[in-house]
């Protein structure tokens, strides 16, 4: 099965209806549809086979969700491309993916063309946005002069349909390999677990660079019926005011998003009684977070969690059931999860282990890296590197990377603890808190603190609200105000450029 079919069936299904809106203008599914099959057309006049890839880097807007059906329809391999990561990175997708067709935006041009140099594959560049200001660049003509007439491309269920790179939060980005009947499989696991009406109106956010937009997408094809309000980047202004006159039903966000939301100074300004699902995913939520929310807003936030390797929504609390605050929730059906020791034997229930994840949506591999697949995806199970643990109800709850983990005089410590103590003092809005060299422990704690505006704290006030809530043996030896924590696009801290801050 071909994943764009998702998006045919919602037409069959649902017949024409209003699909995407984006800054004042609307298109139906169908012509949705039609682009998509007129930049397909466009693709293979450019000599796109199938199995080739094309990447796609852009912010959000209706030709890049008209570009994963046109490179799926062709039976091309989709390679999202995150246009904030630094040309380095980049250059390394592109060169490193193998394709040579690119989908972007003319504000890119200099990063393009300074990957280009280091990646001369890379022949063909359309740009959504503009005419073509070079000869060696096509603009969106190419695509509007296009016929709508494409033959469908009936791929192998085990065919590869995307190429997504990880953030690179530990390392330089890797491949992640996923076939069309893994994305059609994490949809409708997706669909069938967070069962949600029929007309739904979601406000689009999420990156669709990342696997958990592209996941997001897929399953409001097999959901259907519904409508998109795209936004192009995250901003609380915006986000209200879309909710607001759209009326929306469902946003789905990260962490770092809904810090923002709390930071927002006018929680009465705009009319969000419309919403009644509060999605967060892909990092672990503080539970002061969820607490501050429900008190600011009033709505309880809706925790899932999930990995890229394995379609990056794996696991979440029931919408309409018993929420756990702190835990991800239950498995998505179709999806099995353990938790486990070193040696990979299963532990029983309230024992902290590694969470290992089973489906038919995980990933094939890394892309030409068979090492590295050999160590995360074992027996048909990806190892996610979380440590946590299951209750006696089957909620898994997460307490740190594994990689994270600070071993101080040979004892474990979960960053994850100390942030929350952090999290909790009434001035702070960010914490972060790595490991750092130390001659007698081995190890030792720092905490990166971000305030909220406004705010003024001295570095033994902070620490002193440690001590008091945490061992001497477990409060940060040294602590840094920052003005923002370094972070990925989808808010991830990252902590590798925090340990090599001293």
């Amino acid at each position: 099965m071909n994943v764009a079919e998702l998006a045919e069936q919602e037409i069959a299904r649902y017949g024409e209806h209003g699909r995407v809106l984006f800054e004042g203008r609307e298109l139906t599914n169908t012509e949705m549809d039609r682009e998509a099959r007129k930049l397909g057309t466009a693709l293979r006049e450019l000599g796109v086979k199938r199995g080739d890839r094309v990447m796609i880097q852009a912010p959000n807007c209706p030709e890049v969700v008209q570009s994963f059906q046109a490179i799926w329809k062709i039976g091309a391999v989709v390679v999202p491309v995150n246009y904030l990561i630094a040309e380095d990175e980049t250059a390394h997708i592109y060169s490193d993916s193998g394709a040579e067709t690119l989908i972007s935006n003319s504000m890119f041009l200099p990063k393009i063309d300074a990957c280009r140099a280091r990646a001369p594959a890379v022949k063909n560049v359309i740009l959504i946005d503009t005419e073509a200001p070079r000869s060696d660049l096509y603009g969106w003509k190419l695509v509007e002069n296009s016929p709508d007439k494409l033959d469908f491309v009936r791929t192998d269920d085990d065919e590869l349909a995307a190429l997504i790179y990880t953030a690179g939060t530990t390392g330089r980005p890797k491949g992640v390999m996923h076939s069309h009947y893994g994305l059609c499989s994490n949809a409708q696991m997706v669909a069938d677990t967070i069962t949600l009406p029929e007309g739904m109106v979601s406000i689009l956010i999420l990156p669709l660079c990342h696997m958990y937009g592209i996941g997001s997408m897929n399953a409001s094809y097999v959901r259907g019926g519904g409508r998109a309000i795209i936004l192009p980047s995250f901003d609380v202004e915006k986000l209200f005011a879309a909710i607001e006159t759209h009326r929306g039903n469902l946003v789905a966000a990260v962490p770092t998003m809904y810090v923002y939301m709390l930071l927002y100074p006018e929680p009465k300004k705009y009319d969000l009684s419309s919403m009644r699902w509060w999605v967060s995913g892909s990092s672990a939520l503080a539970v002061e977070t969820w607490k501050n929310f429900r008190a600011k807003y009033g709505f309880e936030i809706i925790e899932g969690w999930g990995l890229t390797e394995a379609g990056a929504t794996n696991c979440c609390n029931p919408l309409d059931g018993p929420v756990k605050v702190g835990s991800i929730g239950q498995p998505m059906r179709g999806t099995e999860m353990r938790v486990v020791d070193s040696d990979g034997n299963k532990i029983p229930p309230g024992q902290e282990g590694e969470l290992i994840i089973r489906s038919t949506a995980l990933m094939q591999g890394y892309w030409n890296r068979p090492e590295e697949t050999a160590e995360i995806l074992r027996d048909g199970w990806v190892y996610s590197g979380d440590v946590g643990y299951v209750d006696e109800d089957g909620y898994y709850f997460i307490t740190d990377r594994k990689k994270d983990l600070i071993i101080k005089a040979g004892e474990n410590i979960h960053p994850r603890e100390i942030e929350e103590v952090l999290f909790a003092h009434p001035k702070v809005s960010e914490a972060a808190v790595v490991g750092i060299k130390d001659d007698i422990y081995g190890e030792d704690i720092k905490a990166f603190v971000v305030l909220k505006p406004g705010m003024q704290a001295t570095e033994a006030e902070i620490t002193e609200h440690c001590k008091a809530r945490l061992k001497d043996f477990k409060s940060p030896k040294e602590l840094q105000f920052m003005e923002a924590l370094p972070k990925n696009l989808l808010g991830k801290v990252l902590r590798k450029e925090l340990r090599g801050m001293r």
